[in-house]
């Protein structure tokens, strides 16, 4: 039976999303503005913001911070998105909270969207737990995004590429500024520091030139060498790279204690972001799948560099499934020289591509279609059955994060990569 909690959260869907911080504001106020009451290093970026943001989550635990970390969306319960010490928030706290934001915005008479009504929970249990830091990732853009109102003293940025362009602009240069705007709302924005990675020489001109305009620093780090990551692929390390360099600065601010870099690196040795070039291993300790929710064109360019790199000339049977809003045609080709074997697939979503949809693409750039299932665990041991007896090489799961995320489910008892979502129970998943 659902919970007036989640009932409440779910009826927010129909509001879809909705960039602005009205009501946010309105409603951090008249809960007692929680956001104030822990330090906020903000997250923005197109691709890469969930590594980051967890990668520094680790750092800072290590170094002894009682460290909060809010990203989106979840793979399998909303409890991932709100965690203190990589502990997901209780289910009652959970619930408890929700019928907070929802008692104060029917006094205040307003009606928040899903993703608003989350923040401000996480804002009221990070507040609550007494953490020092939250290492938060923003949900959409950065300027409107409802957790721009807890934005700190430091903002990191990952990547941009064209994505959301009917709110967040039609060019990179304006996604650029419109991310790294979160820090307009979170104070005086002259003593912030922007950490800036994966962007092209041309944007870094402009970040420069957008934090010289506002009195902010503006530094470019370098990728680091010796980072040693459970994800494979140079993209986890650039991302950890921006880790290190967002904790180091924060901790020198902070003052209360000296920054380890070896502690740091020793930290990363332990962080599996799951879902994302994640490897699963059988008992004879081979890996069995490669998860990784490449899901859109973007995302597919870094997997595809890390296939190259760690399984140079190695062809997958892959299992893929995309939502209907991406670029399945550009995902598919990109993939195509890795892929000997296609097994189409698609959840109960239903944003999700129909089987024949993707077939059909996939005929058109000469892809073999060796299967085509709605997504089950007797389908993904099906497809495993025929790896094993055909070589034993890994498979490749790869599309949506929602499937992704559906897969995790399915399979977090037969692996110990798995074991954080034992415990959870599925709930509804939406990026907003």
């Amino acid at each position: 039976m659902q919970t007036a909690g989640m009932e409440y959260l779910e009826s927010r869907l129909m509001f879809g999303m909705v960039p602005g911080l009205e009501s946010t504001r309105r409603l951090c106020e008249a809960l007692g503005n929680p956001q104030e009451k822990f330090k906020t290093i903000h997250v923005v970026g197109t691709n890469g913001k969930g590594s980051t943001s967890y990668y520094l989550a680790g750092i800072l635990q290590a170094h002894g911070f009682k460290t909060g970390l809010y990203t989106s969306p979840h793979l399998v319960s909303l409890r991932e998105r709100i965690r203190v010490n990589d502990k997901p928030i209780p289910e009652a706290d959970l619930e408890r909270l929700l019928l907070a934001v929802k008692n104060a915005a029917e006094r205040e008479r307003i009606e928040p969207t899903f993703f608003e009504v989350l923040t401000l929970v996480a804002f009221l249990y990070y507040a609550e737990q007494g953490v020092d830091v939250v290492s938060m990732e923003a949900g959409m853009g950065g300027r409107l995004d409802s957790t721009a109102i807890a934005c700190g003293g430091i903002v990191v940025l990952t990547s941009v590429g064209l994505e959301h362009t009917e709110v967040l602009g039609p060019t990179e240069e304006a996604i650029l500024k419109e991310k790294m705007a979160v820090a307009d709302a979170g104070g005086d924005v002259a003593h912030k520091i922007f950490i800036v990675g994966g962007v092209s020489d041309k944007l870094k001109v402009e970040a420069q030139a957008f934090t010289d305009a506002r009195g902010a620093a503006c530094e470019f780090p370098q990728v680091r060498r010796g980072v040693e990551l459970p994800n494979l692929g140079r993209h986890y390390v650039e991302n950890a790279s921006l880790s290190l360099a967002a904790a180091e600065r924060f901790i020198a601010r902070d003052g209360r204690c000296a920054y380890d870099d070896a502690l740091a690196l020793s930290a990363l040795k332990t962080r599996s972001w799951a879902g994302r070039m994640q490897t699963l291993r059988g008992l004879d300790g081979g890996v069995r799948i490669i998860l990784d929710g490449a899901h859109n064109s973007h995302a597919v360019r870094r997997l595809v560099e890390t296939l190259d790199e760690y399984y140079p000339g190695q062809r997958f049977h892959c299992l893929f499934g995309a939502l209907k809003d991406k670029d399945v045609g550009e995902m598919l080709a990109l993939m195509a020289p890795h892929v000997s074997h296609w097994h189409v697939t698609k959840t109960s979503y239903p944003r999700f591509r129909e089987l024949d949809d993707v077939c059909a693409e996939l005929s058109k750039a000469g892809g073999v279609v060796e299967s085509a299932e709605e997504l089950s665990r007797g389908y993904i041991d099906k497809i495993l059955s025929g790896l094993h007896a055909d070589g034993n090489s890994p498979l490749l799961i790869t599309g949506s994060l929602y499937m992704i995320g559906a897969c995790v489910e399915m399979l977090k008892d037969d692996f110990a990569e798995l074991a954080f979502f034992r415990d959870l129970v599925p709930t509804t998943n939406e990026h907003r």
